[in-house]
């Protein structure tokens, strides 16, 4: 039995070297590719893979974000989050997304077959560079730590907040999203409140720190 992928990344040339080592690989097979979170989401809501592999920066929804939607989506989808990003704030983020897996850019695409091997087992996979972010129960804790800051924002806001650290205005945050105008400014209005950020400068640093946006 094969076990089906997904491969989510906005940069070719990553995908196509990820591609190169997965299908020399017996019984994995890669189903669908994606070079955002969006289109990730729009293939989960049609049809299903094993194991999800998301570049943690993509523009218009981010992995951690589109990992937050397809485990509400489907608690059996199971992620692996691609990153250069060796710190533990964003390590926790993964796993407080619902990610089952974090692997380093750099450790070599030979890791990623490793850690969809073990993912797909139902187990979880860290790069061992990583590997000593692991103390204290930290998978346990991470659902309620690395999240707290972003809880009051609803899934639409930080669709509308990746796209404000991306630099777009309110019309073209509209078209993106298929909003009326109005509705993005009632959007941006309560993420200022929540977020107590009323210059839009803040915003797009803060959707650049908490990883919202790729940039």
């Amino acid at each position: 039995m094969r076990t089906r992928i997904v491969l989510a990344d906005d940069h070719p040339i990553v995908r196509e070297g990820l591609r190169y080592i997965i299908d020399r690989n017996k019984g994995l097979e890669i189903v669908h590719e994606a070079v955002n979170g969006r289109e990730t989401i729009r293939f989960a809501e049609r049809k299903s893979a094993d194991v999800y592999v998301l570049d943690i920066a993509m523009p218009e929804l981010n992995g951690i974000e589109a990992t937050r939607r397809l485990v509400k989506m489907n608690p059996q989808n199971k992620v692996i989050i691609l990153s250069f990003k060796d710190d533990r704030r964003s390590v926790e983020q993964a796993f407080a997304a619902g990610a089952k897996g974090y692997v380093l850019k750099e450790s070599g695409t030979q890791e990623v077959v490793n850690a969809i091997r073990e993912v797909d087992q139902g187990r979880f996979y860290l790069s061992p560079a990583i590997s000593n972010y692991i103390v204290d129960g930290f998978l346990e804790k991470a659902s309620t730590s690395a999240a707290a800051d972003r809880a009051s924002l609803t899934s639409r806001e930080k669709e509308v907040l990746q796209l404000i650290g991306e630099g777009h205005s309110d019309k073209q945050i509209s078209l993106r999203l298929n909003l009326s105008p109005s509705t993005v400014h009632v959007h941006r209005k309560n993420i200022r409140c929540k977020l107590d950020m009323h210059k839009q400068a803040d915003l797009i640093r803060y959707a650049i720190k908490e990883g919202f946006s790729p940039l």
